[in-house]
């Protein structure tokens, strides 16, 4: 069994996309534990063992070609299943006071520091992974009522490519190993 050392391209790509239409493919769905990994053996939805080790540091990513056979019109693609991502918004606070964006700041670290949840801040957003259910943690943020920040659920995937590979392993491989809370339910935005 050959170890898959390289990705391919990603489906998205219109080329790639036009080669696998009349491929078969198979999926190495990944949990958002195992996709911070650049080695593992990847089991496909048609049960067939493959061994990934990609360079140092680098991760798959949803939608990776990383087997294609053009004779055998066979192909194996990643499918990721992260959960989603709480996303708070404090670019409103640019407008503030320094002792008002002190404040703020410390009042939505207690709400989220005081439920243990992981975070990663990045820019005026802070980032923080499905670990419990969704209403709990618009509950949590609702109570205490922090004013100029807004807040909505997006999926963990779309969120990467605005993160460095470290803050990705700090949001993700911080959540829960049994967390399955994957749903395509994206919520309103909250003030």
């Amino acid at each position: 069994m050959d170890v898959i050392t390289s990705v391919l391209g990603n489906i998205k790509d219109p080329e790639w996309h036009e080669k696998l239409h009349h491929c078969h493919v198979e999926t190495i769905y990944l949990d958002q534990w195992t996709a911070q990994k650049s080695r593992f053996l990847g089991k496909s939805d048609h049960g067939n063992e493959y061994p990934i080790a990609l360079a140092r540091n680098t991760h798959a990513a949803d939608g990776d070609v990383v087997l294609y056979d053009e004779e055998a019109k066979k192909a194996v693609v990643i499918g990721l299943l992260l959960n989603q991502v709480l996303v708070v918004d404090m670019s409103r606070l640019a407008e503030k006071t320094p002792e008002e964006i002190i404040h703020i700041s410390v009042e939505l670290g207690h709400a989220i520091g005081n439920q243990h949840w992981p975070a990663v801040v990045k820019g005026t957003r802070v980032y923080v992974p499905l670990t419990v259910d969704k209403k709990v943690m618009l509950s949590v943020l609702d109570t205490h009522n922090i004013p100029e920040i807004s807040y909505q659920f997006e999926e963990g995937q779309d969120v990467i490519p605005f993160l460095a590979p470290g803050e990705v392993r700090n949001l993700f491989g911080g959540a829960s190993h049994e967390s399955h809370a994957h749903t395509h339910d994206h919520g309103h935005i909250h003030h």
